[in-house]
């Protein structure tokens, strides 16, 4: 059922193997690595716009640095 999905690409993910895709089948968003699709995260559009407004607030840059 998820590889007949729309997935789309970030354009921030250049193109190396670290790309990161992104689904909607209804109220659900699906999310996972290219180089490894069998592995999903789900979540919903409330939950993940919470998430980037966290993102981009910063709540998360100590991970990434």
């Amino acid at each position: 059922m998820r590889e007949a999905l729309n997935w789309q690409k970030s354009s921030f993910s250049g193109n190396q193997a670290n790309c990161v895709e992104l689904a909607q089948d209804g109220e659900l968003i699906h999310i996972r690595e290219s180089d490894e699709p069998s592995k999903v995260v789900t979540t919903t559009r409330v939950k993940l716009d919470a998430w980037i407004r966290g993102a981009k607030a910063g709540e998360f840059d100590h991970l990434v640095q």
